[in-house]
């Protein structure tokens, strides 16, 4: 089965009005009929595919329709939308120039409990949590794979309301009562103990693109790359480390048949294949795990690759307007210390994209330079900071995008080489924060398919630099600072950047900010809830 089109097997019944968490979301999913003399069988196929869709569009009728969270509307409610803003401008990497509600409080790392957008987030994923638990429990036995993917879905939403919000409501069925709260430790046990009972069920792993069957669907690798995040992360969700786990699973993907893209075409590099219109067809898609199916005419969203190319944008960066989209929005942009990491003694030049990869010896260095200032000294100004242009709807094959307005390109959720990092990570911790030759072997793979400098081993912090040069802007960097220490807590001030904590030069933030807080509104409808400290 191929998703690429799945909003057009999705019906009415299925729309979810999620109000308040959990607890909130099970009148709307009733399908018992009115007369009792009628039998409603479920669609399982179309059930199926809105676990997945929810993480890809806003609602079933396209981008300007309804969006499937009752008062949101798509960009504020959008998966991808909200983890890229959670994720990435809270840090050093991404900065914002609008003024909607939640921006500013994102750029200068002062979200509350009414955060809109923080909101949004939440209730998408417990909304795909409602949808993964309906489907479970009317479609049981029917499909032992899909059944399987449908857990590791769940799983997946878990994983990152565990990881944002720590102890939050948990419920794998639907309930009419208000669910309970988990504690984080407890959820990770849970997520754990999920992924291990799922992954040989889910498909075999391969490598696939958008003609073939499977694509678009979690396959066996998905629940391994999820297990390697997992334990990378497991010394701050329960206070044990897990190193020999997350290299462990991540080697399993390593091994497997997602291999690294490593093969240029038309003068567009390997690494931009991964972030093109065409990167379902080009060969890319080898490396992709978990893909987040668009297309330009089928599957029309605000809130998915439309969003991280047209937001990053400006109709000055590219001489020939080879976008592949009319939407140019000019908002998020690099903040000096992510230049940095291509750039180390601030010299980065004003010159356009192509020339930028070239200057810094990396083919990732997709910064655009002309008439920009490399330090943001003015928040909502565009081009106070260097643009990026990571993502775009050009066709690196040939050929033009389906539609002149929204994007075809499919977002990669996981990718191989996230492996290829936590890999190296693990082997440096195991080796007093340095890379014994298999880990600097994994680091030395991605940086030679930049064609970047290889080097002869990295300690813990130069990974995690090489983090950002290679997942920049795909939702990892708030997460990964945490790991660190460098994001808030006592060793926040020892790594700043511009405007964190709202201070032009950057100030430290307390250790409480390394979550964000429940929303106001599900603290309300639901009594069993405790607000996270220092909110």
């Amino acid at each position: 089965m191929n998703l690429r089109y799945f909003k057009n097997m999705i019906p009415a019944a299925v729309v979810v009005l999620a109000a308040a968490g959990l607890s909130s979301c099970t009148g709307d999913l009733d399908v018992t009929p009115i007369d009792p003399s009628k039998t409603m069988v479920a669609d399982e196929p179309a059930l199926y595919a809105k676990c997945y869709a929810n993480m890809a569009i806003q609602g079933q009728t396209g981008a300007n329709g309804d969006c499937d969270i009752d008062g949101l509307d798509g960009g504020t409610a959008g998966f991808v939308r909200q983890l890229w803003n959670a994720n990435e401008l809270t840090t050093d990497e991404a900065i914002c120039a609008w003024g909607d509600p939640g921006i500013p409080e994102f750029n200068f790392n002062q979200w509350g409990s009414s955060h809109p957008m923080l909101q949004g987030f939440y209730y998408r994923l417990y909304t795909g949590i409602a949808y993964c638990n309906h489907y479970l429990e009317v479609c049981a036995g029917i499909d032992a794979t899909r059944e399987a993917e449908v857990r590791f879905l769940r799983a997946l939403y878990y994983y990152h309301l565990m990881d944002c919000f720590g102890n939050v409501p948990f419920a794998t069925a639907l309930m009419s009562t208000p669910p309970e709260q988990i504690q984080r430790a407890d959820l990770f046990k849970w997520i754990e103990s999920e992924l291990l009972a799922v992954k040989d069920l889910m498909l075999a792993p391969a490598a696939r693109k958008d003609t073939d069957n499977g694509y678009g669907r979690a396959d066996q690798d998905a629940a391994n790359l999820l297990l390697a995040r997992l334990y990378l992360n497991a010394e701050v969700y329960t206070g044990t480390a897990r190193w020999t786990d997350a290299k462990e699973y991540a080697e399993k993907v390593i091994n497997g048949p997602h291999k690294l893209w490593t093969t240029g075409m038309n003068g567009w590099s390997a690494y931009q294949m991964l972030f093109m219109g065409d990167n379902g067809s080009n060969g890319a898609s080898q490396e992709a795990i978990l893909p987040l199916l668009q297309d330009g005419v089928k599957t029309t969203a605000w809130c998915t690759t439309l969003f991280l190319m047209a937001s990053t944008w400006k109709s000055d960066m590219d001489v020939d307007k080879n976008y592949g989209t009319s939407e140019i929005w000019s908002g998020n942009r690099a903040r000096s210390q992510f230049v940095a990491k291509f750039f180390p003694n601030g010299d980065a030049p004003q010159v356009n994209i192509s020339d930028m990869a070239a200057v810094a010896g990396d083919d990732r260095a997709l910064f655009y330079g002309i008439e920009r200032e490399l330090v943001v000294s003015t928040p909502t100004e565009f081009t106070s900071g260097y643009s990026v242009g990571k993502f775009r709807n050009t066709y690196a094959a040939g050929g033009s995008p389906h539609n002149s307005q929204f994007i075809d390109a499919d977002f990669f959720l996981m990718r191989s080489a996230e492996a290829y990092l936590i890999a190296a990570e693990a082997d440096a911790r195991l080796h007093d924060g340095y890379t014994s030759d298999e880990g600097t072997g994994y680091v030395n793979a991605l940086r030679e398919r930049a064609h970047a400098a290889k080097r002869g081993g990295y300690t813990t912090d130069e990974i995690l630099n090489e983090r950002s040069r290679e997942l920049y802007y795909e939702g990892f960097r708030r997460t990964d600072l945490i790991r660190y220490g460098y994001f808030a807590g006592e060793k926040s001030g020892q790594y700043l950047w511009e405007w964190k904590g709202g201070s032009e030069k950057g100030a430290s933030l307390p250790a409480y900010r390394n979550l964000f807080a429940i929303p106001a509104e599900d603290l309300n409808a639901n009594p069993n809830l405790k607000q996270n400290e220092g909110y």
